[in-house]
């Protein structure tokens, strides 16, 4: 006769496979000291590597002729278009498989450079919109002043165009933190594994997922204050400095937020 589990051996089952407090203990430590800082250097260098990229794409984009768009577009369409594991693998494996090997035979470059790639074709689309979305007569007042058109859009219409978009960038870079995951696929080598590897590493040797739980929580750990952060830079930005120490002689009159009137000034 067959005897079904009890629920408590279910229940006792399930918590064991995700929260083994023991093995989640003996994980830490290597998630804070080796995954955690490699995780982050490779987030990092991907977004500085995207912005860059993204930067130049969408000048393309913004530009009337149909010829200097064209390879922007076709960059953007086709890495916002490809599974992010492809192109990780395209970069890490392919290109030093076909002789093309800038970083060496170290995959912690070709990591950051795949990631920084599918990050740059997200973000030029975010900046192309934030661009677009600046009224034309700030560029006309720029060049009616003197600046060339490159002068006027790196001063004055980039700035607020990026400005509008910051929390669609942090929406990205938060993609950028979760997508590091995928660089495994690379073999890091000792002293470069991300979180996920060595969590994958620990659930592999010893068939529990309560390592994964806890490269979970390191994730979270950087993604939600990454996200408050610029959500609330963004705040700041919309409602501008609020002065409140009196205006130094000779110093232009700045429009201040109405105060309401004290007793004495009522009086």
């Amino acid at each position: 006769m067959t005897h079904l589990a009890s629920p408590d051996l279910a229940a006792n089952a399930l918590v064991n496979t995700f929260f083994n407090w023991e093995l989640i203990a003996q994980t830490f430590p290597r998630l804070i000291t080796e995954g955690l800082l490699n995780t982050i250097a490779i987030a990092a260098g991907a977004i500085v590597v995207g912005i860059v990229i993204a930067l130049l794409a969408a000048m393309l984009l913004l530009s009337d002729r149909w010829w200097v768009r064209l390879p922007a577009r076709i960059y953007v369409d086709v890495f916002r278009g490809l599974p992010v594991i492809i192109t990780v693998m395209l970069v890490g494996v392919g290109l030093p498989a076909a002789g093309i090997r800038p970083f060496g035979t170290d995959p912690f470059g070709y990591a950051i450079l795949a990631i920084g790639i599918i990050s740059g074709a997200y973000t030029a689309e975010i900046f192309r919109s934030g661009i677009q979305s600046v009224d034309p007569g700030q560029l006309q007042a720029a060049r009616s002043l003197g600046m060339s058109y490159l002068r006027a859009m790196r001063l004055v219409v980039v700035p607020q165009g990026i400005r509008r978009v910051l929390p669609a960038m942090a929406g990205q870079f938060v993609k950028d933190i979760k997508e590091s995951s995928l660089v495994y696929l690379l073999g890091l080598a000792a002293g470069q594994r991300e979180l996920f590897f060595i969590a994958q590493e620990e659930v592999a040797r010893t068939y529990n997922s309560s390592p994964l739980l806890a490269a979970g929580v390191c994730y979270l750990a950087l993604t939600i204050p990454m996200t408050y952060l610029v959500n609330h830079l963004d705040k700041r930005l919309r409602e501008g400095p609020r002065r409140t120490d009196p205006p130094v002689a000779g110093e232009p009159d700045v429009p201040q937020p109405p105060v309401p009137a004290t007793a004495g000034e009522k009086a």
